[in-house]
């Protein structure tokens, strides 16, 4: 399970030391799936210190130099600052640090309708950025979708209905992806509202570059729908989806093909079905979390009466 940094537990002295800054102050900040953050105050300006509690140094290092390519390329993202010696990763005690120039704004749950064509704006312009531009060279391929050995877990659920009705979906979306491919581009994987931060300027940053790989645009576009575009019951918001969809074609057009592909990529909810089942009932069986994957399979369910 996740093992997390409480502030107690940061050497704010050795931070300062190793950043060049003076008069430090630190504070927690709620939210994080794997990792701890928090808001540090300084005489050079506010920050964000994240100790990347799941990482080792090659993926810590890995994931800042993504984050820090991104920002360079002019999407709206957290620009990674660089300690004394240039590094952008900083391992002190037991932990590795990466510092963020603060971004001044908060995150809305939900995204409010308005923002819903800024989002969908932002990730065309992740689609139309080069994969292999630099430091984006060691992106990997398909990191979002289910690995060989986590399809194969799926007959071996205890629940038996969910794990055919998981492999018959997937199979679906299988059988749609190989007769209709599309131009692999960077991906975002998880744009979630927590993942966007409403600026204090009215504009939306994202951020958490974890999921970042090289893949179907539509694959992003349908996780999109499914962080964004649900209503109150966890179902599918179709104006919602309008929202995010417009704003994504003001620069790249969806053809008819992906339009009527879309409906089957919005399952990327499957993707996340499966880890919801997978951490709760077979890696750290929680019965109070048992069943959060139905919410998922319900989302789903809601895809064909709505589109």
């Amino acid at each position: 399970m996740a093992h997390y940094t409480t502030a107690d537990q940061i050497d704010l002295m050795a931070v300062a030391r190793r950043y060049g800054l003076t008069g430090a102050s630190i504070a927690p900040l709620s939210g994080g799936a794997a990792n701890s953050s928090f808001r540090l105050g300084s005489e050079q300006g506010e920050y964000v210190l994240t100790s990347l509690d799941n990482h080792d140094e090659e993926s810590a290092t890995i994931l800042a130099g993504h984050t820090q390519a991104l920002h360079g390329l002019g999407l709206p993202t957290s620009e990674v600052v660089p300690a004394t010696d240039r590094s952008l990763i900083v391992p002190i005690g037991a932990r590795l640090l990466v510092l963020k120039k603060w971004i001044a704004g908060a995150v809305q749950q939900p995204l409010p309708l308005a923002l819903l064509s800024e989002a969908g704006d932002l990730l065309a312009r992740l689609h139309a950025l080069a994969p292999n531009a630099e430091g984006l060279d060691d992106v990997p391929v398909g990191a979002r979708r289910l690995s060989l050995e986590q399809l194969a877990a799926i007959p071996g659920f205890d629940d038996q209905d969910f794990a055919q009705w998981l492999a018959s979906r997937l199979g679906r979306v299988r059988d749609a992806e190989a007769d209709n491919l599309r131009a692999p581009c960077l991906i975002h994987g998880d744009l979630f509202d927590d993942n966007l931060i409403v600026r204090d300027d009215g504009g939306l940053s994202v951020l958490d570059w974890e999921t970042i790989s090289i893949d179907d645009p539509l694959l992003d576009l349908g996780m999109a729908a499914v962080g964004l575009a649900q209503d109150e019951a966890g179902l599918l918001a179709t104006e919602r989806l309008h929202a995010l969809l417009d704003g994504y074609e003001k620069s790249r057009p969806l053809t008819a093909v992906d339009r009527a592909i879309l409906p089957l990529e919005m399952h990327a909810a499957l993707i996340i079905a499966f880890h919801r089942y997978h951490r709760h009932n077979v890696r750290f069986p929680n019965p109070e979390r048992a069943t959060y994957h139905r919410a998922m399979v319900r989302f789903t369910e809601s895809v064909a009466h709505r589109v």
